[in-house]
């Protein structure tokens, strides 16, 4: 499975758009090779640099897993968004307060639907994912200065 974006090469800056000085706007997103039997896809972006921890920016599960892009500022209409270390749901991004940040994209490939309300948690998230996933897939961007 891949994950890669139109927006930014893997390892390489997230433009400003995409974050809360732009439009704080996901950016494009765009899933191929998904293995048979996948039921629902499930997306997490997080800050392993922030120094409160592995920080949450966005999740999102029960994506169809016929979707080959997730296009800039959408949300799949199946699709559910979960709680961020923000405490706000959706999408919110880079936003370092100092130094350069790696942003992680890990998406899974599961092979059932989640039962798992909408403002879920991380942990509630990756507790419903257990011992359901077909293949990951992860794209890395950086932002900050």
């Amino acid at each position: 499975m891949k994950l890669t974006s139109p927006a930014f090469v893997p390892n390489a800056s997230i433009p400003k758009i995409y974050t809360p000085a732009g439009k704080n706007s996901n950016p494009p997103l765009s899933i191929d090779e998904v293995p048979d039997g996948t039921k629902s896809l499930a997306l997490i972006m997080h800050d392993p640099d922030a120094s409160a921890g592995d920080w949450v920016h966005w999740t999102l599960w029960n994506i169809d897993p016929h979707t080959t892009n997730i296009a800039e500022n959408f949300l799949p209409p199946e699709a559910s968004q979960g709680l961020t270390n923000f405490n706000t749901i959706g999408y919110h991004g880079p936003c370092p307060p100092k130094g350069i940040h790696r942003y992680v994209f890990d998406l899974y490939a599961l092979h059932t639907q989640l039962a798992l309300n909408a403002g879920a948690n991380r942990t509630q998230l990756m507790s419903a994912i257990d011992g359901h996933v077909l293949a990951t897939a992860q794209l890395v961007g950086v932002f900050g200065s």
